[in-house]
Formats: C-alpha cells, sequence, structure tokens
C-alpha cells in the first residue's frame, strides 16, 4: 500500500501553486496510514528534469519522472494513459491530485478508464481515511471513506492544505517511460485553459486585510486600506461588499469569490457567513474585529477583538506605523 502524489506544472513557471498543497495531503495521508508516499511529474523529458529535481529534495519514498514527446503538451488522452500505466505498476492505493482545472478535465476519464471511484474537492482528511468534502457551498460538510480493494483517486481543494507544511528530505528520482503513441490522442495539444484575468492574485497573497457589512459605506474603506497599506497586505472583501460594487469581485472571498490560505488573515466587520469562511479557513492565523460578540467569525478566530473598528482600526494602524 502506498500513496501517489500527481503534480502538475504551469508552463515554464514552476508547479502549479496548488502542486504543492496536493503533496502536503499526500503527505498527511501516507503518514496517517503509515504507508510510503511518492510523486509523479509528467511532461517531456527536459522539460520536466528541473521538477523533478526538486522533487528529490522532499520527504518521498520516491519520485517518478514520467517522460514522453507525447506529454510536451497536455492531452487528456495521453495523461489518462500515461497514469493508468504508472498505477498498473506501482499499484498505490491512493493517487492525491491538485484539484485545478487540468485535473478536473482528465481525472473522471481515468477514474473510469480504472473501474475506480474519484472523490474531488476534498477540503480535509481524517482518520480512516475519511475524506471531506463540501456541499451546498459549503453549508455542510459530507465524509466519504473508500471500500474495496482498488486504488481511490482523490483531488484536494485549493487552500485547504498549505504548501509551507509539505516536508523536506530526500529521495530517489526514477524514470517511467510509458508506452504512447499518437494514434491513442483522439484530441490535439491546444492553448491550456486560462482563468480570467486578474489584478490580483489573493491565493498567493501572504497578508490580507478582508472587509465585510460592518465598514457601513463605501466611503469608510479608506481605513481598510490604509490598514492594509500599514501591513503590507493585499485588501479583499466580503460578497456583499463586491456586490455593492465597492469593491471588483475579483477581490471577493468566499465560495464564490477566490479561495485563500494566508499566513495572516484580518477580518474587519465581517460577520461570518459559511459562504466566506469556506474562502478562508485555511488562513494559518485570523484575527477578527466586530462589535458582535455573538458574531461567527469569533468562533474560527485566533485572536478576537470585541469592538467599534472605527475606533480599533485606526488605533491599530497607528500601532503598526510607529512600530516599522
Amino acid at each position: 500500500m502506498s500513496v501517489l502524489v500527481v503534480m502538475e506544472q504551469k508552463g515554464d513557471a514552476g508547479w502549479h501553486r496548488i502542486s504543492l498543497e496536493a503533496l502536503a495531503a499526500g503527505q498527511k495521508l501516507a503518514a496517517e496510514l503509515g504507508v510510503p508516499c511518492s510523486a509523479v511529474v509528467l511532461g517531456e523529458d527536459a522539460g520536466i528534469a528541473p521538477l523533478s529535481a526538486e522533487l528529490a529534495t522532499k520527504k518521498l519514498a520516491g519520485a517518478w519522472a514520467a517522460g514522453h514527446a507525447l506529454l510536451a503538451h497536455y492531452t487528456a488522452d495521453a495523461w489518462v494513459a500515461a497514469l493508468q500505466q504508472l498505477i498498473a505498476e506501482t499499484q498505490p492505493r491512493y493517487v492525491v491530485f491538485p484539484h485545478t482545472y487540468q485535473v478536473r478535465d482528465y481525472a473522471p476519464a481515468l477514474a473510469t478508464r480504472l473501474g475506480q471511484v474519484l472523490i474531488s474537492d476534498v477540503t480535509g482528511i481524517h482518520s480512516g481515511p475519511v475524506f471531506v468534502r463540501q456541499w451546498m457551498q459549503g453549508k455542510l460538510n459530507a465524509e466519504y471513506a473508500h471500500k474495496g480493494d482498488g486504488v481511490c483517486l482523490v483531488s484536494v481543494q485549493a487552500g485547504s492544505f498549505r504548501a509551507d507544511e509539505v516536508e523536506a528530505g530526500s529521495c530517489e528520482v526514477k524514470t517511467f517511460v510509458p508506452q504512447l503513441e499518437a494514434a491513442q490522442l483522439r484530441t490535439k495539444p491546444s492553448e491550456p485553459f486560462r482563468e480570467a484575468t486578474q489584478t490580483v492574485d489573493l491565493s498567493a497573497a501572504q497578508v490580507i486585510v478582508s472587509v465585510g457589512r460592518g465598514i457601513g459605506e463605501q466611503e469608510n474603506l479608506g481605513l481598510a486600506e490604509e490598514l492594509a497599506a500599514a501591513l503590507g497586505a493585499e485588501l479583499a472583501a466580503s460578497r456583499p461588499i463586491c456586490d455593492a460594487g465597492w469593491l471588483p469581485m475579483e477581490r471577493q472571498v468566499g465560495s464564490s469569490g477566490q479561495t485563500v490560505a494566508p499566513k495572516l488573515y484580518l477580518a474587519v466587520g465581517i460577520s461570518g457567513a459559511i459562504q466566506h469562511l469556506v474562502g478562508m479557513k485555511g488562513a494559518k492565523t485570523v484575527i477578527a474585529i466586530n462589535k458582535d460578540a455573538d458574531a461567527p467569525i469569533f468562533e474560527i478566530a485566533d485572536i478576537g477583538v470585541v469592538g467599534d473598528l472605527f475606533e480599533v482600526v485606526p488605533a491599530l494602524t497607528r500601532a503598526i506605523k510607529g512600530a516599522a
């Protein structure tokens, strides 16, 4: 029994940001089961050499470099065939993927080819192992346990596991050459799917100041903007703020916005609706400022400040500037 993590690269820019989160999830799952964890990167030999060398610096039982000319550009048929062959050779019990647009394209086909299940968009892993998924935009959590003898495929949601928790170590890089022929590929490689262009990627932010309806009016956003500037943070918001047009939709955090996992998330005037918590629950430290002592945000906050944000935020900004 073992765990295999399928890594995904993003052109010449290195790993897709969720790949390292998937690797952290795979290491956690393997530790829970007391079994080895390995990882694989697919592509053309020269293109994946630096990435497989990076995998060699992680705490893994081994890293696979699955290289072939027909893997130089992504196609679902090539990825499915290559992974099916690698799974047949290595016999993992669990295969973990980052829940990216590319994985959504080919992983269901791979599961069907294997005659097995895909538990997608997992947000947590508990003893068992039990995999947690969200229903109804985060209002409910559902728990899944894989039964049977076959391999189980799992994709993990962005922000659910922390990339900085990947354990370092060393391992051997092994070469895997899948048997692929051009006739197997029913589609030609095309331009990768591109998400809507954003001027800010909140998922990469280390510090976020997020504002909710407690700010009252658009003219009061300056308080949060000044605090964000003092902290060197990105400014974000809950859905009502963006729906009102006070901030652009790309700055929305939540089930219908961006999923974030910063080191510090400072929630200003946010009550803590479940749709918002879904998007920021991966934050390492949460500080909440709200005058309502019963606000749900305090249930998940590491530090809670019950008070008027119009008094607390300016005082906090002055203190930060004074300490700089």
